[in-house]
């Protein structure tokens, strides 16, 4: 069982959809009970860092979160559930700290001519780590759908999955050991993105 956490994010239907599609068994959870016998969580996200992080706090999946990172099984983050990851956000003058698995901040596209912020629409992935096992059967050059004005820097570039650019460059998703993330959607990422679910659904069947 797949527990997708349900704290209020507007995307969380659509990727309950796709997971649904690619034949995995989910559960929506809003409380940390929920996740006790998940075999995965997918943590998704539309909307701001705070209300992400505070949302999750009053309904204690942020600390779960962590808690079943350390266990070792499969976590996916998705757009804001991936910003989240990281230590803190440069949003609206966040004060919200994250769930600091992963070093970094997340900071705003660099204003350019010409630039439209925020990123909205597709745009194409260079995969880093070609063993990373969310990839299997993608090539790079495939495009994904975006919707975030906000990315974060790691640190630790040994995480970076696949970069993207828009204007600049940035790491478009990560993965280390098992926990990945993607500031893309695969929900609405067709083709490539059911098989990046499907990749990940496969690693707790």
């Amino acid at each position: 069982m797949i527990a997708l956490l349900d704290y209020g994010s507007g995307n969380l239907r659509s990727v309950h959809k796709a997971l649904l599609k690619v034949g995995a068994d989910v559960r929506v959870v809003q409380r940390p009970d929920g996740m006790r016998d998940a075999r995965a969580v997918v943590l998704p996200g539309v909307g701001a860092f705070d209300d992400c992080i505070h949302a999750l706090r009053k309904q204690e999946l942020l600390e779960a979160s962590r808690n079943f990172i350390q266990t070792g099984k499969p976590f996916l983050g998705i757009c804001v559930g991936y910003q989240a990851l990281f230590e803190k956000s440069e949003e609206f003058n966040s004060c919200a700290t994250g769930m600091n698995i992963f070093g970094g901040k997340v900071v705003r596209f660099t204003e350019q001519p010409g630039l439209k912020i925020p990123q909205i629409g597709w745009n194409q992935i260079e995969i880093v780590q070609p063993e990373c096992p969310l990839y299997r059967g993608v090539t790079t050059g495939s495009y994904v759908y975006f919707v975030h004005s906000f990315f974060p820097q790691p640190t630790d570039p040994s995480i970076v999955a696949t970069q993207t650019t828009y204007g600049e460059s940035f790491a478009s998703s990560v993965w280390r050991d098992n926990v990945f993330a993607t500031q893309f959607h695969p929900e609405k990422s067709q083709k490539v993105g059911l098989q990046l679910l499907n990749n990940f659904t496969d690693l707790c069947r």
